[in-house]
């Protein structure tokens, strides 16, 4: 590092705000939030990320397309090129923060950053520290991350000029050719998503909130599929938006800030997270705003479908002050089917729970991916298969025998497509989703009729108060009901195809849970 460089510690939000506008890294707009452009990387880079393979991982980690190795060679130049590179910087902004909300299961990270907006977005996204934590702090991990960095794949074992690799030996994690914020934010979760299922510690990729009885519910699901927008309920006390751990005696948040799709947020519809636009301390990544009034137009996706607001947990009104909460009451699973195939609630016995929570198909959403211009059909393990480093038995084993253990209601609730597939039907209205989800999370939907799914198999009510009842049935809402039995077939198939590689990891009760399509059809 150069003599003359100014080295940033800790900073709080107001200097960071004023630091990024002072470089140009960003501007204000008019009611206060900081608002910021990524350039071409909108979203993650998921071809571009690494862990190396060693002897610490070599066993450890689930090897393949999720989880790219990188040779310790090529880390060692990767690294002595990345720390060449931080020495050339004047100014340097440094946060010392936490992994976690519950003391005991939580990893200390030290977060390294050339742009003074990406030390406010991890400040504000991780947990921080007390000034008597900060006092003694020193970091389990470090993160360093220079967005004007370009890789050699040559010389670095890469793909391209942008790269994410994570060393668990060095505890050291590099990210570099990339300004879009997430990479941090996922890095940390990667990062907790190996380490705590050895101490018996479930992470999730999931919301989680509280209601008025101390009652916890979990939202699994990727980006796209409703977490955050969800688990912000006026009526409920909010845990957190996206990564969580289930303890013995707590689900907590791994995070201290919420990251929220932006683009064409409604003020009726999402109230709590439409404020947080509003607000100083707010970080928004590529949202649309006029140069002159400085006012934004959350409607625009020129600059990204992807786009987001970083904001802390504090500004929704009803959040958790300590980040956490008794184990779960309820778990929903959410997909945002682009088939139309799901109906838009369904009660998942514990085997269907752990066949869908390693199956986790849903529909990749525009933007959130580099390349996805559509929803997409996927399936992602563990509703999370990017950040998932060991093998998904390990965190499906994990959560079945947390749902056994706590009497869990599982719930899969279809937030995507209804009336036909992705172009053809139109999306689930939110209002219906509430108030499924109301009924299941108040124990009313309990005492409802229900029916078995001829393709799924799992139990789908067959009316409840203030929904429509045609809704509730997908194959109802087809005009052309041929269609429907075709495209529900596909995803039968696709579904046990899907499943073939996890079979011989689980029980025969999960095995038997695999839909069917029906011999009628």
């Amino acid at each position: 590092m150069r003599a003359e460089a100014r080295v940033h510690w800790n900073l709080g939000t107001s200097a960071l705000v004023e630091a990024a506008v002072t470089r140009g890294e960003g501007k204000l707009a008019a009611d206060g939030p900081l608002v910021v452009e990524t350039g071409p990387h909108t979203g993650r880079s998921v071809r571009d990320r690494y862990l190396v393979r060693d002897a610490e991982t070599e066993q450890t980690v689930w090897w393949g397309k999720s989880n790219q190795a990188m040779d310790p060679a090529h880390f060692a130049a990767l690294k002595a090129d990345f720390f060449a590179a931080l020495g050339d910087k004047p100014e340097l902004f440094v946060q010392d923060l936490h992994g976690g909300s519950q003391p005991s299961h939580r990893v200390k990270v030290r977060v390294i950053n050339e742009f003074a907006w990406h030390n406010l977005f991890i400040r504000t996204m991780l947990v921080r520290p007390s000034a008597t934590e900060l006092a003694g702090f020193a970091p389990d991990y470090t993160i360093i991350d220079l967005p004007s960095f370009r890789a050699d794949p040559a010389r670095h074992g890469c793909r391209s000029e942008t790269v994410i690799a994570v060393n668990f030996t060095d505890k050291l994690i590099l990210i570099g050719g990339t300004r879009y914020g997430g990479e941090m934010k996922k890095s940390v979760f990667s990062l907790l998503n190996y380490l705590l299922p050895a101490h018996g510690v479930m992470p999730m990729h999931c919301s989680a909130n509280i209601g008025p009885a101390g009652d916890t519910a979990v939202f699994f699901g990727l980006s796209g599929t409703g977490k955050t927008t969800l688990s912000a309920d006026a009526a409920r006390t909010l845990i957190g938006d996206d990564e969580h751990g289930w303890s013995d005696t707590a689900v907590f948040n791994f995070e201290g800030g919420c990251y929220a799709k932006m683009i064409r947020l409604s003020a009726e519809a999402e109230p709590e997270i439409f404020a947080t636009t509003k607000r100083f301390g707010t970080v928004l990544e590529n949202v649309v705003m006029d140069p002159n009034t400085r006012t934004l137009d959350l409607d625009d996706p020129s600059l990204a479908e992807n786009s987001r607001g970083v904001y802390p947990i504090d500004f929704i009104p009803n959040a958790s002050a300590d980040n956490l909460g008794p184990v779960p009451r309820n778990m929903i699973f959410l997909t945002a089917d682009a088939y139309g195939v799901m109906p838009p609630i369904a009660k998942l016995t514990p085997d269907q729970a752990m066949y869908h929570f390693l199956s986790g198909y849903t529909a990749r959403v525009a933007g959130t991916e580099i390349g996805v211009v559509e929803p997409d059909a996927t399936f992602s393990t563990c509703f999370g298969a990017p950040f998932m480093p060991r093998h998904p038995s390990v965190y499906g084993n994990l959560l079945k025998e947390r749902i056994a253990a706590g009497g869990v209601d599982c719930w899969l609730v279809n937030t995507g497509w209804t009336g036909g597939k992705y172009g053809v039907g139109h999306r689930m209205p939110i209002k219906v989703t509430r108030t499924l989800l109301n009924a299941a999370l108040d124990g009313s939907l309990n005492d409802a009729q229900f029916r078995a799914d001829p393709n799924f198999g799992f139990q789908v009510p067959v009316s409840v108060p203030g929904v429509d009842a045609q809704i509730l049935d997908p194959r109802a809402t087809w005009i052309d009901k041929a269609a429907y039995d075709a495209t529900a077939a596909r995803l039968v198939d696709q579904f046990v195809e899907n499943f073939a590689q996890f079979a011989e990891h689980v029980d025969e009760g999960v095995r038997q849970a695999a839909p069917k399509v029906p011999e009628a059809a």
